[in-house]
């Protein structure tokens, strides 16, 4: 098992999981996190931290598409290990529904 970001991450890009993550496997798009799988070690502490509730095991059914994604881009985006702020009206997207279709970007973000 290991937890993969969701598309209830685009647009908000809480920071709060990197903050508590013991192993540094987060990596950051322009406008979402993901997570290396391979480097996940299932401690689940990011999960409870995460506002948009965007962080989820990826045992749970219908979830093999984002462990696809985060698998692809945490070989590609820099790796994030501080907390930031999140993006501009990330609360007012936190529970909308079909982010990934009207928002992803395959941009890389910063990074620390």
């Amino acid at each position: 098992m290991t937890y993969v970001v969701t598309d209830a991450c685009i647009k908000c890009k809480y920071t709060d999981c990197v903050e508590v993550c013991p192993v540094d496997c987060f990596y950051e798009g322009e406008n979402m996190l993901v997570i290396n799988p391979s480097e996940c070690i299932d401690c689940g502490v990011c999960e409870p931290e995460c506002p948009a509730e965007a962080i989820l095991p990826d045992t749970e059914s219908g979830l093999e598409q984002w462990l696809e994604l985060n698998t692809k881009y945490s070989a590609e985006w820099p790796n994030i290990t501080s907390r930031k702020d999140p993006l501009d009206g990330a609360d007012d997207h936190k529970d909308e529904e079909g982010k990934f279709d009207k928002y992803f970007s395959a941009e890389p973000g910063e990074g620390d």
